[in-house]
């Protein structure tokens, strides 16, 4: 969606790229992903976005943002049901990488992704070198950023969402199936930021 200019120089012949995604379990709203460059003067205490309390998270998604070379990849509803969650994160996934990257103009780099699974041979535009790291949130700093962005950037589509449907109480539960969600979608039915290809939802729309 967007690239961040670093706001150190960042010099490398090979780059570490991290990635994550946030979004990919709820009812409603888009499939986030963000690549991160780590900069020389990246902040400290970086961890698994889960880990962090969310006014840690937040001011370190700000000093991320400002420090080190990023962007992001959206897949928005529409396109998640068409195609399923998960090829919609690896889209979302190869689409973070690429406009970094581009941004960048950087020749060669490494890409670091949180999980067990890459883009590669799931998404046609995908020609980066990867590794797949399970619980590398926690353990890469790369990816440690990556995660940040990714959450802190959905969340605030999120709120933004709620402002439009506040039934669905989106600002507390970003769009996760808890049982306010659930209870409005039986009352209201879905909205065109709901995922209509998952069950619960799929399943209120018959009602």
């Amino acid at each position: 969606m967007l690239s961040g200019t670093p706001g150190d120089q960042i010099c490398a012949e090979r780059f570490i790229v991290g990635v994550d995604e946030a979004g990919r379990g709820p009812l409603a709203g888009p499939v986030v992903a963000a690549a991160v460059v780590i900069g020389p003067s990246c902040p400290e205490g970086l961890d698994d976005s889960k880990r962090l309390s969310a006014k840690r998270r937040a001011r370190l998604d700000e000093q991320i943002r400002a420090t080190c070379a990023w962007a992001v990849g959206i897949i928005e509803p529409p396109e998640i049901d068409r195609i399923n969650i998960l090829a919609a994160t690896m889209q979302a996934m190869s689409d973070a990488v690429g406009r970094l990257i581009e941004a960048m103009e950087a020749r060669d780099c490494e890409v670091l992704i949180d999980g067990n699974l890459t883009p590669h041979g799931r998404c046609r535009d995908w020609r980066w070198t990867a590794r797949a790291i399970v619980g590398g949130d926690g353990l890469e700093p790369a990816i440690s950023a990556a995660s940040i962005v990714a959450k802190e950037w959905r969340d605030r589509l999120m709120l933004a969402a709620a402002q439009d449907h506040p039934q669905y109480g989106w600002d507390r539960n970003k769009g996760y199936g808890t049982a306010e969600h659930m209870e409005a979608l039986r009352l209201h039915g879905p909205t065109p930021l709901h995922r209509h290809s998952f069950a619960p939802v799929a399943q209120m729309a018959l009602l």
